[in-house]
C-alpha cells in the first residue's frame, strides 16, 4: 500500500515591501518544524482526519475542510486531462494556527496538493500545481494571490510574476539574515485584514511601492544587502493593519533599538518579524517578543532563516 507524507513550511506573505507579490518560506534554526503535514494512503472511500495542536480550530465537518476541497478539485482536474483517480485516506496535521499570518491555509493547501500529485505519479507540473494552489487559497482569502503558496511550495523568497508561466521567480537569499518571528496568539482573518485596506492608493504611495520593490530585487541580485534591507518598509498595508495588533509599535521600537534591519507584519498578521544580521540579535528580539507581544497560551516565537527547499514529500516511515 502506497503511503506518503508531505510537509509544507510556514511563510511570510508580503515581506513588508511586496504586497501580494513577495513571499518567503520559514525554517526555525533549531531544526524544529513549523508547518502543516498531510499523510495520504490508498482507501476504499475518501476520508479526512485532522490532528495536531490547532486541529480543534478547524471546521468540525470534514467536507468543509480545505484539504477535502483540494482533493475534489484535484480529481476534477485529473478528469479533465483524462487521468484516473482512486479513493484515498488523508490526514492533516494542523500545526500552524489559523489566522496567524504564517500562511496557515497555504500550508495545508500546498501539502495536500503535493501529496496528491505524488500519490498519483506526478501528473501536473509546478506551474499547474501553483495555479491550483492559488485557486484554493483564493477561496479562503477572497482573492487569488501566491505570496504564501509559492514560497511554501518551492522554498526561498519568491516574486510573483502575474503570468501563468512562470507563476513565480526565485530571488537570491541573504545567507546571514535571521528572522525573529512571533505569533501573538490572537487570530486575524485574511479577508478582514484585506477589507481594512483602502481600495485605491495615491500616486506617491504607488511610486514608493514600485521604487522599493525594484531596488530590493536589484540589491539582492547585486549582493547589496544593506540596500535591500533599507527598503523593507510597508507603505501599502501596515499603516492600516497595525491597529489590529496590540503592542506592534512597541515591538518595532525595541527591535530597531536592538539593531534589527527591518521590522514588519507577516502577511495579514498578527505574526510580526524582525530581520537581523546575526542570530544573537534575533534571539534578543525573540526574548522581548515572548514577554511583551504574546497575548495568550497559543502564542510562540522562533528564530528562523529562509530555507532553499520548500515542501517535501516521501514515504511514511
Amino acid at each position: 500500500m502506497k503511503a506518503l507524507r508531505a510537509y509544507a513550511p510556514a511563510s511570510i506573505g508580503n515581506v513588508s515591501l511586496g504586497f501580494d507579490v513577495l513571499g518567503a518560506a520559514l525554517a526555525p534554526v533549531d531544526g524544529s518544524r513549523l508547518g502543516d503535514e498531510v499523510d495520504i494512503e490508498s482507501a476504499d472511500t475518501f476520508s479526512l482526519t485532522t490532528v495536531g495542536p490547532f486541529a480543534h480550530k478547524l471546521p468540525g465537518d470534514a467536507d468543509s475542510n480545505i484539504v477535502t476541497q483540494c482533493y475534489h478539485y484535484f480529481c476534477a482536474q485529473m478528469e479533465k486531462v483524462g487521468k484516473a483517480t482512486s479513493p484515498v485516506a488523508m490526514t492533516l496535521s494542523k500545526n500552524l494556527p489559523i489566522g496567524s499570518g504564517l500562511g496557515s491555509s497555504a500550508s495545508s493547501i500546498v501539502a495536500a496538493f503535493v501529496a496528491l500529485n505524488a500519490f498519483y505519479d506526478y501528473p501536473f507540473d509546478e506551474d499547474t500545481l501553483l495555479t491550483m494552489m492559488g485557486e484554493l487559497e483564493g477561496q479562503i482569502s477572497g482573492s487569488i494571490h501566491y505570496d504564501n503558496v509559492a514560497p511554501c511550495y518551492v522554498g526561498g523568497m519568491t516574486l510573483m510574476t502575474g503570468a501563468t508561466s512562470p507563476v513565480t521567480l526565485s530571488l537570491p537569499l541573504v545567507k546571514d539574515w535571521y528572522y525573529a518571528i512571533c505569533y501573538s496568539g490572537i487570530s486575524v482573518s485574511t479577508a478582514a485584514a484585506r477589507d481594512i485596506l483602502p481600495k485605491q492608493v495615491d500616486m506617491a504611495t504607488a511610486l514608493t511601492f514600485g521604487r522599493q520593490l525594484g531596488v530590493f530585487v536589484h540589491a539582492l541580485n547585486a549582493g547589496e544587502n544593506d540596500l535591500a534591507a533599507s527598503v523593507m518598509k510597508d507603505v501599502i498595508a501596515e499603516p492600516y493593519r497595525k491597529q489590529l495588533l496590540p503592542g506592534f509599535d512597541e515591538a518595532r521600537a525595541f527591535s530597531e533599538q536592538e539593531g534589527a534591519l527591518a521590522f514588519g507584519i507577516s502577511g495579514s498578521g498578527p505574526t510580526v518579524f524582525a530581520v537581523c544580521d546575526s542570530k544573537e540579535k534575533a534571539q534578543r528580539i525573540v526574548a522581548y517578543l515572548d514577554e511583551h507581544y504574546i497575548q495568550n497560551e497559543d502564542g510562540f516565537s522562533h528564530v528562523c532563516q529562509i530555507p532553499e527547499q520548500g515542501t517535501t514529500v516521501g514515504p511514511i516511515a
